[in-house]
């Protein structure tokens, strides 16, 4: 009994070292999915955890290349050392039960995709980008039918979740600055929308060994209904004779999905009291190109189309490492994680590598803490001026950016029975 609950120990401590590290991922990534709780061998069994991630990308060389009329010439703002990333949460809540010898069934809450940039107005790419913030909730249900197949279980795994997406995304419109004019000049565009994904996987394993192979596929979600504002109403748009017309604020809807995806992990014991781990992770970021927003309303000219940039390529993340049970309450784990950057020429999202490392206490039979940390490199590069099916993106800024630090803490509960 104490050695199958120390080997439950380390893959729990794992599992959520390897969620820390993921929070760091390309593309819209936060909390990604995680159905580990659905293995759990207790009967029942909930978990809460929280994970805080902080990237610290800066921003350098920044040329202002879209020095028109209306946007006016950034380039006497500063240039340097812009801090673009903000620090984040990333919470989790799961409950799971055991309905006979054969069924299991989860439920959980969490936020898998976000995005938060911040530079701010005062820098001479605020033309291209002030603030933009992505949020996300989740809920999902999952369960799984298991079968003596050989030494170990053999599980067919099936589920469904209804996600919610939304934010905002400011710009500088018009420099009004050297005008005078009470009137920021600030664009601002809300979109929200929400829609229903599904998951199926396999998975087999032999608890003996502490042995757990699983491949799970999680499938696109479609925003159907995504829809919004855009507020020009701090702006002046140009009238087509010279002139200048106040901006409106009105309705707007586009279409997106967010991310398909394929996990295999892999799991098991080598040695008394040790484990190894690993994990390959494909999501289908390609798909997020770009995102055209269009007026409800065309009839007035002041309504006018934008769009979200994102020309973010596939993702791939590949994770490795080992645990240790020091005693019957202790063990540890460390990992290696390495995410192919989304962006490959315009945007800052490279490659990152994470060193991460976590910590599982057993203080009784029911009751497991969990802390895990992470620190990781977010590779250099630059962005620019790219052309996506004839379409020309990222003309407004270019910038370079150097070898920069990401770090996260994680922290989780679990109670079970």
């Amino acid at each position: 009994m104490v050695h199958n609950k120390i080997k439950a120990a380390m893959t729990a401590t794992i599992a959520v070292l390897l969620s820390t590290a993921a929070a760091s991922a390309g593309g819209l990534e936060r909390g990604g999915y995680n159905i580990d709780l659905l293995f759990d061998p207790s009967t029942y069994a909930a978990e809460a955890a929280a994970t805080y991630v902080n990237p610290q990308r800066e921003l350098n060389n920044v040329v202002d290349i879209n020095t028109g009329p209306t946007s006016g010439n950034l380039n006497g703002r500063p240039n340097n050392g812009i801090r673009d990333t903000e620090g984040y949460w990333v919470p989790r809540i799961g409950v799971k039960a055991g309905i006979g010898d054969s069924v299991d069934c989860m439920a959980d809450y969490s936020q898998p995709w976000g995005a938060h940039t911040n530079p701010g107005s005062n820098w001479a790419g605020a033309n291209d980008n002030i603030e933009t913030k992505i949020e996300s909730d989740n809920y999902a249900a999952t369960c799984s039918y298991k079968w003596d197949v050989g030494q170990g279980q053999f599980r067919i795994i099936g589920g469904g979740f209804y996600q919610e997406v939304g934010g905002f995304k400011e710009r500088l419109v018009t420099d009004l600055s050297p005008f005078g004019s009470p009137l920021s000049g600030v664009g601002r565009l809300d979109l929200e929308g929400s829609g229903w994904g599904w998951r199926t996987g396999v998975a087999y394993e032999i608890p003996e060994y502490a042995l757990r192979a699983s491949l799970v596929y999680n499938s696109a979600v479609d925003l159907d209904n995504l829809g919004g504002t855009i507020d020009l109403t701090n702006t002046l748009l140009p009238n087509g004779v010279g002139g200048f017309v106040p901006g409106t604020k009105y309705d707007v809807s586009s279409f997106a999905s967010m991310p398909d995806s394929l996990e295999l992990k892999l799991q098991t014991g080598v040695a008394p009291g040790w484990l190894v781990f690993g994990s390959v992770k494909w999501t289908d970021w390609s798909q997020l190109q770009i995102i055209q927003v269009t007026a409800n309303d065309t009839t007035d000219p002041r309504n006018l189309p934008t769009s979200l940039d994102l020309l973010y390529r596939d993702g791939w993340t590949i994770s490795g490492g080992v645990g240790h049970k020091f005693n019957d309450q202790w063990s540890g784990a460390v990992s290696l994680t390495w995410d192919r950057g989304t962006s490959h020429g315009y945007g800052n999202q490279t490659d990152t590598w994470t060193l991460g490392t976590g910590v599982s206490y057993l203080p009784t039979e029911n009751v497991e803490l969990r802390l895990a940390g992470a620190i990781g490199v977010l590779t250099s590069g630059s962005s620019g001026p790219q052309t996506y099916n004839g379409v020309p993106v990222g003309t407004n800024v270019t910038y370079d950016f150097d070898t920069d630090i990401v770090s996260a803490i994680s922290t989780s509960l679990k109670v079970k029975f």
